[in-house]
C-alpha cells in the first residue's frame, strides 16, 4: 500500500492535473468513489444515446461561391478532415452556441 501511495505521489508531482482531476484523485485515494451499479446495461445505455447524437440522418445541398469552397477544402486538409466534415462542425458549433466571433 505503501509503494502505490508514493506512486500516486510521484505520478502528482510529475504530472499537472486540473481541479477537477484533483478531486478525482482525492475521493480515489479516500476510496469514496463507487462503481456503476448494472455497468454493461449503463454502457450499453450511453454508447445507444453517443451513437444517436452523433448520426448524420438528414442531408442538405447548398449553393456557396468557388473561392469559399476552396478556402474550405484548404482549412480542412490543414485540419487533417474531409471538407464536408468542418462543414457539419461548424454548423453544429454555430446552433448550439459553441461558435464565437472573432474580431
Amino acid at each position: 500500500m505503501l509503494r502505490c501511495r508514493e506512486d500516486n505521489q510521484q505520478m502528482k508531482k510529475s504530472l499537472e492535473f486540473d481541479q477537477e482531476e484533483v478531486e478525482i484523485l482525492r475521493d480515489f485515494e479516500r476510496g469514496e468513489l463507487a462503481g456503476i451499479g448494472n455497468f454493461e446495461e449503463e454502457k450499453r445505455r450511453m454508447e445507444t444515446a453517443a451513437r444517436d447524437f452523433l448520426k448524420k440522418d438528414r442531408r442538405i445541398n447548398i449553393r456557396i461561391s468557388s473561392r469559399d469552397l476552396e478556402n474550405l477544402q484548404k482549412r480542412a486538409a490543414k485540419e487533417g478532415m474531409p471538407y464536408q466534415t468542418l462543414i457539419s462542425s461548424t454548423l453544429h458549433k454555430y446552433v448550439t452556441g459553441k461558435l464565437k466571433s472573432v474580431e
